[in-house]
């Protein structure tokens, strides 16, 4: 189990990201090593769900998986295809609300790294890059949504991998995904300093139990989950 920051990986450094797109970051890296451990070569079928800048998928990629990568905002479709096009990798890129461009498919690794930080009430973000990473009031918006419904996209021996922070819940997840069929663990933790979008919640945070005033660091975690 990782628990220190996670260590980039090779070739995760040469991407673009347009404005308001995400930015490959711990949680990218945390992600990409779990998947390095997965046995990913010619013939896996990855799905990489809200990709963003498509990091993600083309570590997949090189790593001789066959990818499908979705994101619902046109930007992140622009950048991971343009990516792709910059590395000389095809990825299949759509455009859409998580899971659902693919339905109906299945694959061998569905991976994702979805917004869950736990965001005070209001309206969530229509636009710009808050869309990656606000999660409503307790950071699952996403997350539980995934979980419910990747185990129809897992083919037998099928492997989810997802990333989040410990503030959204890690048993919640666990729970969760045990609920729809799956086993679940926790493979990967790290834990790294607060960046600027948790430090201009902190008192929220703090408010909701969520993080305690000694508190420097936030927690990542992989989770893993596969058929039972």
């Amino acid at each position: 189990m990782t628990t220190a920051a996670a260590v980039r990986l090779p070739g995760m450094d040469h991407v673009l990201t347009l404005p308001g797109v995400y930015t490959p970051q711990y949680d990218t890296y945390l992600l990409a090593e779990a998947l390095r451990r997965e046995a990913v070569g010619a013939g896996t079928d990855v799905l990489d769900v809200g990709t963003g800048s498509g990091a993600l998928a083309l570590y997949a990629a090189r790593l001789g998986a066959r990818v499908t990568a979705t994101d619902i905002t046109r930007r992140a479709v622009l950048t991971a295809r343009l990516n792709a096009l910059l590395a000389g990798r095809h990825i299949a890129v759509h455009r859409g609300d998580l899971l659902e461009p693919v339905r109906g498919r299945s694959y061998d690794i569905v991976l994702s790294n979805p917004p869950y930080v736990p965001t005070p009430p209001g309206s969530p973000p229509r636009n710009g890059a808050a869309r990656s990473w606000d999660a409503g009031p307790d950071g699952r918006a996403f997350v539980d949504r995934i979980c419910d419904t990747a185990p129809s996209l897992l083919r037998p021996d099928g492997v989810l991998l997802l990333v989040h922070s410990a503030l959204c819940g890690t048993e919640a997840t666990l729970k969760r995904l045990a609920d729809a069929g799956l086993w679940a663990t926790v493979t990967d933790r790290a834990f790294v300093p607060f960046g600027p979008v948790i430090r201009s919640r902190l008192s929220w945070l703090r408010s909701r139990g969520l993080l305690d005033t000694n508190d420097e660091q936030e927690e990542l975690v992989v989770v893993r989950a596969e058929h039972i």
